[in-house]
């Protein structure tokens, strides 16, 4: 190529780009857009605030606040559209607070209301998760929405030997997701003013199993069992219900009869949007997608190749039907 046709080359050059990338943040202006179809997952999101979540067992930070952080990035990472309710749970009830409502016109109401759950809140102390887990079931079913309950699994007082009350209702598609360490650690003890005073020790609490309903079938092997004075022996008067952790095993077996997933909440967000999508079932529907940000990102492009050139070894020929690429050879 002689200079002269280099030259028109670079004029051409110099001017196709820059007008191209014109064109381009012209139609980004309008902000055109495009359908996209996909799934949404509405949920209920109902949080445990019963005194073992006051456990500082998440890099230092209590359970309770580890979770409203991990539900309110949750809740961010949402497409618009997604409807998602807010509760608590303590003693035996889940109780909502939020129906599901838009989490990008809402987001303000949604993190409001996560922000301000606290243990003070409950009205007894208490910590029955089975009893709380089929209360939120049956609402989640109700409102027709996947459910996130999110506990660390410590049952307060304990189970009986009998085990957790199955739950009877239909069951909703959801998730649990599980809080707290797996070493066992103390529970903060607060008096009745809200200050915190200490730790449970073993004295204060009733261990595991609860010595409700009917004895164990092994009872009579036991030692100091008695018919009549101890129908349950004494092989249960130890443990370590003062101290609390993850019980992940056990929030499995309630996940098990109605197909809920399990997830932990340092898996992050993700994780539980995975598990949920696995579950299925979402609101099938059409939004609408700008494209203006990768016009806009085309349009720079061009421009930034404009202004420093095209890359090594590429020249551009002018013809009658516009600039031409080639390679020069090496």
């Amino acid at each position: 190529m002689n200079r002269k046709a280099g030259r028109k080359a670079r004029k051409g050059r110099s001017i196709l780009l820059p007008a191209v990338a014109a064109v381009l943040a012209l139609v980004a202006v309008f902000d055109p857009s495009m359908a996209v179809r996909r799934q949404m997952q509405d949920a209920l999101v109902i949080v445990d605030i019963t005194r073992s979540m006051n456990v500082r067992d998440m890099g230092g930070t209590a359970r309770l606040e580890a979770a409203k952080r991990g539900v309110r990035a949750w809740i961010a990472a949402q497409p618009c559209g997604t409807r998602v309710g807010l509760g608590l749970f303590t003693e035996r009830r889940s109780l909502t607070l939020l129906t599901p409502i838009d989490v990008c016109d809402d987001f303000e109401s949604l993190t409001a209301t996560l922000d301000a759950l606290d243990w003070r809140m409950a009205w007894e102390g208490d910590s029955r998760i089975a009893k709380g887990l089929n209360h939120a079931l049956a609402r989640a079913q109700e409102l027709g929405v996947a459910l996130v309950f999110v506990t660390d699994g410590q049952e307060a007082p304990p189970l009986p030997y009998s085990g957790p009350d199955a739950y009877r209702g239909s069951c909703p598609r959801g998730l649990i997701l599980g809080v707290g360490g797996i070493a066992p650690a103390p529970i903060p003890k607060f008096d009745e003013t809200g200050r915190e005073i200490g730790f449970y020790d073993a004295d204060d609490v009733q261990h595991a199993p609860a010595r409700l309903g009917p004895p164990p079938a092994d009872a009579a092997s036991r030692p100091g069992y008695h018919a009549r004075n101890n129908p349950y022996g004494e092989a249960d008067l130890a443990g370590h219900e003062h101290l609390s952790e993850l019980r992940a095993d056990y929030l499995k077996t309630l996940a098990a009869p109605c197909g809920l997933a399990f997830e932990r909440l340092a898996a992050g967000p993700d994780a539980m949007t995975r598990a949920l999508d696995a579950q299925g079932g979402g609101r099938d529907v059409v939004v609408r997608r700008g494209t203006a940000p990768y016009l806009g990102g085309v349009a720079l492009a061009l421009l930034v190749l404009a202004w420093i050139g095209p890359p090594r070894g590429l020249r551009f020929e002018l013809r009658s039907g516009g600039a031409k690429p080639t390679r020069e050879p090496v």
